[in-house]
């Protein structure tokens, strides 16, 4: 969990500030989720497609719920 210091520098950043800090965490993140076996970066590949599935399900759902007629 972050600090309620960290969480406010966050929000105090400009748009280019927090887009060249995520660009750079994709960078530096995509050597590890590249890293093993054939086998485990497919297994890897494989829960994060299900995972984003999922959120997709509950963002879809979430929608409908809004646009339900009483």
């Amino acid at each position: 969990m972050l600090s309620p210091e960290t969480l406010e520098h966050y929000r105090r950043m400009s748009i280019p500030e927090r887009i060249k800090l995520a660009l750079r965490m994709m960078d530096e993140g995509m050597g590890y989720l590249l890293e093993g076996s054939p086998d485990v970066v497919k297994r890897r590949f494989e829960l994060l497609r299900r995972e984003n599935d999922a959120r997709n399900v509950n963002m879809l759902t979430s929608i409908a719920r809004t646009r339900e007629k009483p």
